[in-house]
């Protein structure tokens, strides 16, 4: 499980990072989690926001469905286990179709894709940030 979790955060992670390069904000410049040279503290701000309704939700799904299973991960010496080139295409393309699902955003209304929720997310932030907006409204799935 934490190799597939794992492996939804840094992609969930990559995609925040992108949306927040994409307004013009630093994805190293973070609120919660301390600045450390080559990490990005503001794209793992903005991942919390979608830690538990988007990645762990996915996991879940992928075991629960059976959509991944033991064969998909692989046991290295050491003791670590990473997914194997099937188990992680698995996990790209149920990754790829869950942007795909329709949501409204909680603050603007707006219907769009779920992978448009990090680029609309930090939006905001940079809305707020330059003093456009009072306060940062984060998502909150409902």
């Amino acid at each position: 499980m934490n190799a597939l979790l794992s492996f939804v955060y840094a992609l969930l992670t990559h995609d925040a990072r992108s949306a927040l390069e994409g307004v013009g904000l630093d994805p190293a410049v973070g609120f919660l989690h301390r600045d450390r040279p080559g990490r990005p503290s503001l794209a793992l701000d903005l991942v919390e926001e979608f830690r538990a309704w988007f990645a762990d939700r996915l996991a879940l799904t992928l075991i629960n469905r059976r959509q991944l299973a033991s064969g998909d991960f692989a046991k290295l010496d050491g003791g670590s286990v990473r997914l194997t080139d099937g188990g992680r295409r698995t996990v790209l393309v149920a990754f790829q179709e869950r942007k795909r699902e329709e949501l409204q955003h909680p603050f603007t209304g707006e219907r769009l894709p779920v992978g448009l929720l990090w680029h609309e997310q930090a939006r905001l932030m940079a809305a707020h940030l330059r003093g456009d907006l009072d306060a940062y409204p984060p998502f909150v799935a409902r």
